[in-house]
């Protein structure tokens, strides 16, 4: 039996083509990066917008704009920005402390304070995990003013309570904690510049 060879046919094992692997290669890091550039860019718009709630808060209830503070019973015109909420609370466990707080001067001052900062915080880029830990602070004592779970007000009256226990409140709570988390005030914020501060390299809870 006559055994033909054929020099072209190729047998055996024989490596990849080098040129094949670089382009997978890069076709993979392309996708990466094009994955993180887009993460990036969704944090930095969740990271602003929810500045821009905080910092409106601040705003409208400092001037009366007459959104959710009528124009012309802002902070400046002599106006209480929490004696309204806080004497409003009727469910939770904290109820009858809240209406003492309710329009003193130093639950004014923190609660503006805490709006003001959060709100720069966010949309600067910058302190953002001091931004977690005061809104995080602020949207639970505001969960507790609110109280979800009840079914009924202490004068017996149906709550309307969409939910017993997610509420935007907590919603907040978790942005933030996300942001700060993910470092989202890199991208179109000053967080790098911000980083590399020397006090701050050396108090990285700053960050």
């Amino acid at each position: 039996m006559a055994v033909h060879e054929h020099p072209n046919r190729r047998t055996g094992f024989h490596f990849p083509s080098l040129r094949r692997t670089r382009t997978a290669q890069a076709s993979g890091g392309a996708t990466t990066t094009s994955a993180a550039a887009v993460r990036s860019y969704a944090f930095a718009s969740l990271r602003l917008l929810t500045g821009f709630v905080f910092l409106w808060a601040f705003l409208d209830k400092t001037f009366g704009f007459g959104y959710a503070t009528p124009s012309g019973k802002g902070w400046i015109d002599g106006g209480s920005p929490t004696k309204g909420f806080l004497s409003g609370v009727a469910a939770g466990p904290m109820e009858s402390t809240f209406h003492d707080w309710a329009g003193a001067g130093w639950a004014d001052w923190l609660f503006m304070l805490g709006l003001l900062g959060v709100g720069l915080a966010l949309v600067s880029g910058v302190a953002l995990r001091l931004a977690a830990v005061a809104g995080t602070a602020m949207m639970a004592l505001m969960w507790i003013a609110e109280w979800p779970p009840a079914k009924h007000l202490s004068d017996g009256s149906l709550s309307m309570s969409p939910n017993p226990f997610a509420d935007y409140h907590l919603i907040y709570a978790v942005v933030l904690i996300a942001l700060a988390a993910a470092g989202a005030g890199v991208t179109w914020g000053l967080g790098k510049a911000w980083a590399g501060l020397p006090f701050v390299s050396r108090n990285r809870w700053l960050l």
